[in-house]
């Protein structure tokens, strides 16, 4: 990897962890990226992806939960920005693997017929509406409520594809189901934590430092519900990890909030022995 010295802006985003309680214990959602994609290619991700211009479309009267003021303060942002990247994290998790954190109007849960939900993904894949449109369509509300804040994660200075992403933690909602249906991804599927982290030690999967690091976070939860009360009170500061070195020798430093230390490590997106995962 070579840098020109000049710092490509970052792309606002939203990853979501989507989180379920199993006979096994804390599972979530994870999806392997195709080879074709620009951006971690091959690599096992949370669905997300970054903000859209039509993002900022919502009608606050489609609106359900914390209002935009609230995301702002705890990410950190102005509420324009706070509202687009929770309506992106919406949009992303429904796209991405069928699950639509909305409701009706009077405050239930949506538990929508099956066809309809997907001919309403449908219309958002094909690009033929935005989020808004598709909860105006329906007489449906977007739920805030449903998401908890969790982490801010920011591409490092030298990559050419840079984003400023934000982290959710949602529960799947009851009656929905989670699945595979974009040309984004191979597979995907619910994993322990632990499990992935496995997968990852054992060169199984890829993952990149903001997903093992969220995973050994998660790991350390008893259920949901712990998930989500600790995002409520988690504090966030953006982390911006930093690479040093060229080439084959580049070398990855983890910002020093996170516990690890100025100790850098050789950049991988898995690692190269049994060994645990570096604090």
């Amino acid at each position: 990897m070579e840098s020109s010295g000049e710092v490509a802006a970052a792309r606002a985003a939203a990853t979501v962890m989507l989180l379920r309680d199993a006979e096994g214990g804390l599972e979530v959602f994870l999806q392997r990226r195709v080879k074709a994609m620009a951006f971690a290619p091959s690599v096992t991700v949370f669905p997300g992806g970054g903000v859209d211009r039509r993002d900022q479309e919502l009608d606050p009267a489609r609106w359900a939960g914390p209002d935009p003021s609230w995301w702002a303060e705890r990410f950190g942002c102005p509420p324009e920005l706070a509202a687009a990247l929770v309506c992106a994290a919406v949009r992303e998790t429904f796209e991405e693997c069928g699950v639509l954190l909305a409701g009706t109007r009077d405050g239930a849960a949506l538990v929508p017929d099956a066809e309809e939900l997907a001919a309403a993904r449908a219309e958002l894949l094909q690009r033929r509406g935005s989020l808004a449109e598709t909860l105006d369509s329906h007489d449906w509300v977007l739920r805030a409520d449903l998401l908890r804040p969790w982490s801010n994660w920011i591409t490092p200075e030298v990559e050419p594809r840079r984003y400023d992403a934000r982290f959710f933690a949602a529960a799947l909602p009851a009656g929905q189901h989670a699945d595979a249906g974009t040309t984004e991804v191979t597979e995907a599927g619910w994993y322990r934590p632990v499990d992935a982290l496995a997968a990852w030690k054992a060169g199984e999967i890829e993952l990149l430092p903001p997903t093992w690091v969220t995973l050994e976070q998660l790991a350390e939860a008893a259920d949901t519900a712990a998930v989500l009360a600790a995002g409520e009170r988690r504090a966030i500061t953006p982390l911006l990890p930093q690479l040093r070195g060229e080439r084959d020798e580049l070398q990855l430093v983890l910002p020093d909030e996170l516990g690890f230390g100025s100790t850098p490590m050789r950049l991988r997106t898995r690692p190269t022995g049994p060994g645990p995962v570096p604090r």
